[in-house]
């Protein structure tokens, strides 16, 4: 078969519509991934079972917390929505790369082109979202910092979910822009060699503007801690510093986290948009740099979330029930979440469903320094 026919969109196509030709089989072909394919990539294997496994326990754990949220801390503090948010973002993730997994091997060549930028697509849409989530926090936790009138804890929740909804819009028109014709089909020669029916250029767009938000929101954690140093020292309160230095070790787990598992990933990317096609044969497989990626997943509902008390009580909560829906415990030793103070207060009371039901109390903010970040607990 011509490659210049392959080449010519309009023949391509119409090869391809006639099914005279595997256009995905080509596309690997013409970027020498499929010359560089091993033995092992033609089955799951051991590594990708492993990989599998550890995809499974990634959507399980997210599917835990976002449920917890759920169930217990759904009408309080607008935190948890972007809580909520991300740990969707990456249960997203999980599923996504479980059926790249299924999907790869022999079984790549067995898809239609929209099948394959469906596959691919889903994972960059869950990026896309799980960034897009952060930057929305950043930004809400630095105007809450520096507003000199806080705002009504319900309209600032309901302004921040129809926030979130268009994230997840605009992240799966990102993720989804190369099945709507941003991709180089039947155009090889502008073809990425790590995902061959993806144009470089698209590529390039999403690393950039994915690396531009990191920086955005590694900026905006400055300043927010910046803010709280200057009201610690303020304040003199010891009790203030140490919140601080825990906001600081919060902040640099959460930098740390996504830098080291994305930007393998990105600068394999980028070496891909400015390497020559069938040059560059060192660029041919992103198993492990997208496996360490998806670790991120499994890492955020820790960092995100375990760091809550609010969020690691619910989650103990939840789990407590189940155990007594299956018989594993004793129904009065359920926990569940009781609001202090109508659901404003920016703590919960985690206790037992059959004493203290009318032993409530009224808690006082805490000051806005301190207490705004949702990791500060």
């Amino acid at each position: 078969l011509r490659l210049d026919l392959l080449d010519r969109k309009s023949s391509c196509l119409e090869l391809a519509a006639m099914r005279n030709v595997n256009i995905i089989l080509q596309h690997y072909n013409f970027t020498g991934k499929l010359s560089n394919r091993q033995a092992g990539d033609e089955g799951m294997g051991l590594i990708r079972t492993a990989f599998a496994i550890i995809s499974c326990i990634i959507i399980l754990e997210n599917l835990l917390v976002l449920l917890a949220i759920l169930r217990c801390l759904r009408g309080r503090r607008w935190v948890y929505s972007c809580i909520a948010s991300i740990t969707l973002s990456d249960l997203l993730a999980g599923a996504a790369y479980l059926s790249n997994l299924c999907l790869s091997g022999r079984k790549t060549f067995q898809l239609s082109p929209q099948l394959w930028f469906l596959r691919e697509g889903t994972l960059f849409t869950a990026l896309a979202a799980s960034t897009f989530s952060l930057l929305v926090t950043a930004i809400e936790r630095y105007s809450a910092m520096v507003r000199p009138i806080a705002e009504n804890e319900a309209s600032k929740t309901l302004r921040l979910r129809g926030l979130i909804v268009s994230c997840w819009l605009l992240a799966f028109i990102i993720g989804l822009l190369p099945l709507l014709g941003w991709n180089c089909l039947c155009h090889l020669s502008a073809c990425s060699v790590l995902l061959p029916l993806y144009s470089k250029n698209y590529i390039l767009f999403s690393v950039v503007m994915f690396s531009i938000i990191l920086l955005g929101i590694l900026g905006l954690y400055i300043s927010i801690f910046q803010l709280v140093q200057a009201s610690s020292r303020q304040t003199s309160s010891r009790h203030s510093r140490q919140r601080s230095l825990r906001l600081l070790k919060t902040v640099l787990m959460i930098l740390g986290a996504f830098i080291i598992c994305w930007s393998p990933l990105f600068v394999l990317l980028l070496l891909d948009v400015f390497c020559e096609t069938q040059t560059c044969a060192h660029l041919h497989s992103l198993d492990w740099t997208l496996a360490l990626a998806m670790l991120n997943s499994g890492v955020n509902p820790i960092i995100y979330s375990l760091r809550s008390v609010e969020v690691r009580r619910a989650v103990g909560s939840l789990l407590c029930c189940c155990c007594v829906h299956v018989g594993l415990c004793e129904p009065g030793s359920c926990l569940v979440i009781t609001d202090i103070n109508s659901g404003s207060s920016t703590e919960s009371s985690l206790r037992y469903r059959e004493s203290f039901r009318s032993a409530t109390s009224a808690r006082p903010r805490a000051p806005l320094s301190s207490n705004s970040s949702m990791m500060s607990n």
